[in-house]
């Protein structure tokens, strides 16, 4: 098993550049099923999550084909409609395969997924918005059966703003006659990226963006050529790595409009942060002040998914920095591991304080989830001597080798079995 050597202490100096959003290239990758045709996304970065995405393709039927970043998927020749239990358990993102299955097959068979357990994770917005489109569905020992039937546009509005039933109504919602409006529709980037990979199959969908999405339903048969946006989440990994190791780097492709909730934490801070053409640079002496609270919620507001690695910033900055998390309910289980290395966390409930310390110290430690795996990497970094990171296969699912990203700003962490 693979696991990560760190020597920590060093600060991080140079560029890097961020990678193809995961959370962008796994729902277009799952809309490549749309058009029965050769789709050509490049930008696609080489993750545990993608390798699990292409294994569903293969396993429907698609042929696929990688050039370095550049991704061939050829959905001309699926046979297949069912996904099976151990591909669903794979990634927590792959109930993103049923709208479009349903859009290309008139009917699906699958089972819940799996990923991170970060608590509960409950389909019940797609299911019951599929439903309102006219697909019916059924459970059977733990499989998700699901016939379209007759299916029409409707208005879906969500109790939630939930980014994979708003991804998965707007794949549906193209199979659909007439008009789909998705009301209090979630707003993140990704979202937007989707919409211009559907357009350019053919499809009529506006929106984005905002809170109400429109899907007008029809044919959607065009060859695509798409590149996937920049990774808002490792740009903010990266912002948080240098915040508490110090040093200067430039993060490169960064788009900082999807990031400035945590430049704004970080600025706040005490860390220099310039933003010009190639990208954001940002400067730390490593001496952090307290961020006061830290409050996750949907899009534009701060990412749930940047919060454990803020939180390894916050470690060593001096005060106290409250963590209040609304996304999902066990998003503090790295906080164990964190403790290990001498951090000052107190947690209650959806509340952690985090009281900074002069320093972390090594320890061997191990992943809880993908981005929990993240900020054990960053605490690693600016911790005082040695720690092994265990269970890196979380890290793998989100992170092309980080430890080659890292090593490459001066920081000492090495892979190692």
């Amino acid at each position: 098993m693979s696991y990560f050597a760190v020597k920590g202490g060093k600060k991080l100096r140079g560029e890097v550049s961020v990678c193809g959003a995961k959370n962008s290239v796994l729902p277009i990758l799952a809309a490549t099923l749309l058009n029965a045709g050769e789709n050509v996304i490049h930008n696609c970065t080489d993750l545990r999550d993608v390798s699990s995405a292409i294994k569903i393709l293969k396993h429907l039927g698609c042929g696929i084909k990688r050039e370095g970043k550049t991704l061939t998927v050829d959905s001309g020749t699926i046979k297949r409609y069912d996904v099976p239990e151990e591909l669903m358990r794979e990634m927590r993102s792959s109930v993103i395969f049923l709208g479009p299955v349903i859009a290309r097959c008139g009917k699906a068979r699958l089972f819940a997924p799996g990923g991170c357990e970060l608590g509960p994770r409950p389909i019940d917005l797609h299911l019951s918005a599929l439903s309102k489109l006219g697909v019916k569905i059924e459970y059977r020992g733990g499989e998700i059966i699901c016939e379209a039937g007759d299916m029409r546009g409707e208005d879906i509005v969500l109790g939630f703003p939930s980014v994979g039933a708003t991804e998965n109504i707007m794949l549906a919602a193209t199979a659909c006659r007439g008009t789909t409006r998705i009301i209090n529709a979630a707003r993140e980037p990704e979202i937007g990226d989707l919409q211009e990979f559907l357009k350019k199959t053919g499809a009529v969908i506006s929106g984005s963006g905002t809170n109400e999405i429109t899907v007008v339903g029809g044919k959607t048969d065009k060859r695509v050529e798409h590149t996937v946006l920049p990774d808002r989440i490792e740009a903010a990994t990266y912002l948080c790595a240098v915040a508490a190791c110090g040093g200067e780097v430039l993060i490169k492709n960064a788009v900082p409009e999807h990031i400035k909730t945590v430049i704004s934490c970080l600025s706040d801070a005490g860390c220099g942060i310039e933003i010009n053409k190639n990208g954001v640079l940002v400067k730390s002496d490593g001496r952090l002040k307290s961020m006061g609270k830290i409050v996750t919620m949907p899009y534009p507001g701060f990412p749930t998914d940047a919060q454990a690695q803020l939180m390894a910033a916050a470690c060593k900055a001096s005060g106290t920095t409250v963590f209040c998390e609304n996304i999902f309910e066990n998003r503090f289980r790295h906080t164990s591991e964190l403790l290990r290395m001498g951090a000052d966390i107190k947690v209650s409930g959806k509340t952690a304080c985090v009281t900074g310390t002069d320093t972390l110290f090594g320890a061997s430690v191990g992943c809880t989830d993908l981005r929990g795996g993240a900020a054990l990497a960053i605490a690693a970094m600016s911790a005082r001597g040695e720690s092994k990171i265990r269970d890196i296969y979380h890290i793998d699912r989100g992170y092309e080798r980080m430890e080659e990203a890292y090593s490459s700003l001066g920081a000492d962490i090495e892979r190692k079995e």
